[in-house]
């Protein structure tokens, strides 16, 4: 590449993170009133929720591979289980920290427990999809490849309790999470959707060719599961047995950000929480997969200065969306402290509990009650 064409990157991407900056304070509303705040301290990155059969948890993934567990009697986390064996230098509680120990210490991300039996599944950005008991501790690989392609970025995750499948995504082959930026910037295209059978112990990939897929959801009759595609701002339904359009992919619903995690509620809807926004001049860049595979062989790690500038305010928000991409309920914080990134929301009873990652440990809320 010749010095100009260097410079123009250089610059296109200074002006890139420019605009996420001024997004990030354009809004200074004052911030909703949640219910209540629950602290996680000595860790970041609080990832999916997941409740026991039992009613127990939350249950959420931390940067540090460990996946801990809130005692409402005794108002605390207690540590329940790990992804990894490997703990030696794995405490930390700093971004810069878990993007240089997270492939060592393990990263989990999508949590679900088998209501049958009590394990709880987990998808791991580098250890693959794991299972650990009811009484937790160290996990178990149960599948790290599909089809001779080892998974590369392991991500969301759900069970269809009738018959104990998982249905997981791989989100990309290319790049691991730590660089989940360049896989956005990139338009990258090597995610899958996988299902694992626990009693066959096959593991078979349902979609393949996808930008960037993440949070997964079953329906309520199992007819069809949902994928968040995150690059696009959308949400995908591929539809199963025993519908009679099983095999066929359609647009469920098109978002104003990025897709994280997908939880459906006892009604049959679903909630996806959306980590950012999408303004119009990411929209431009991404439009240019040319500058954007340019950006990713830049001299520096722009996953890292993306999280800098993230830390600084909050434009995530909430989507409740009926099983047809209809746009039910939008929970938004816009106040200069707000939400930084929300990952994750999940029902229990009456009450949704949302996930949010910032960078101080206010990161998990019990919100207002559905109606």
């Amino acid at each position: 590449m010749s010095h100009i064409g260097s410079y123009l990157f250089l610059t296109t991407f200074a002006i890139l993170l420019l605009s996420a900056y001024l997004s990030i304070f354009s809004n200074t509303e004052e911030p909703s009133n949640g219910k209540q705040v629950i602290p996680i301290v000595g860790a970041v990155g609080p990832e999916s929720l997941a409740f026991d059969p039992q009613g127990g948890g939350p249950y959420t993934g931390v940067s540090d591979g460990r996946i801990i567990k809130w005692m409402e009697n005794e108002r605390r986390w207690i540590d329940f289980a790990v992804t990894s064996p490997q703990r030696d230098g794995c405490e930390g509680s700093d971004v810069e920290h878990e993007q240089i120990w997270e492939h060592i210490c393990g990263r989990p991300l999508g949590l679900r427990f088998d209501g049958r039996t009590g394990n709880l599944y987990i998808a791991d950005a580098y250890m693959g999809l794991l299972v650990v008991g009811p009484e937790g501790g160290l996990a178990t690989q149960v599948a790290t490849q599909a089809q001779g392609t080892p998974f590369g970025f392991t991500n969301g995750l759900d069970i269809d309790e009738r018959s104990g499948v998982v249905y997981f995504s791989d989100s990309s082959s290319r790049f691991q999470r730590r660089n989940h930026i360049s896989v956005i910037v990139s338009g990258d295209k090597t995610g899958r959707l996988m299902k694992y059978d626990p009693q066959s112990k096959e593991t078979t990939v349902l979609l393949q060719n996808l930008t960037f897929p993440n949070g997964v959801s079953l329906s309520k009759d199992g007819d069809f599961i949902l994928v968040a595609d995150t690059t696009n701002c959308r949400i995908l339904k591929l539809w199963l047995e025993p519908s009679s359009k099983s095999g066929v992919v359609e647009v469920c619903a098109r978002l104003p950000g990025f897709p994280d995690n997908i939880k459906r509620n006892p009604k049959g809807e679903f909630w996806v929480g959306i980590h950012a926004k999408r303004g119009e001049f990411l929209k431009w860049v991404l439009s240019f997969p040319l500058l954007g595979n340019a950006l990713v062989k830049l001299p520096f790690d722009i996953t890292r200065v993306y999280s800098y500038f993230a830390r600084w305010g909050g434009n995530g928000l909430a989507v409740r969306l009926s099983g047809d991409g209809d746009v039910l309920e939008v929970l938004e914080d816009k106040s200069r402290n707000g939400w930084k990134a929300v990952i994750d929301v999940d029902v229990l009873q009456k009450n949704y509990s949302l996930l949010t990652e910032d960078e101080s440990p206010r990161a998990l809320r019990d919100c207002v009650s559905e109606h």
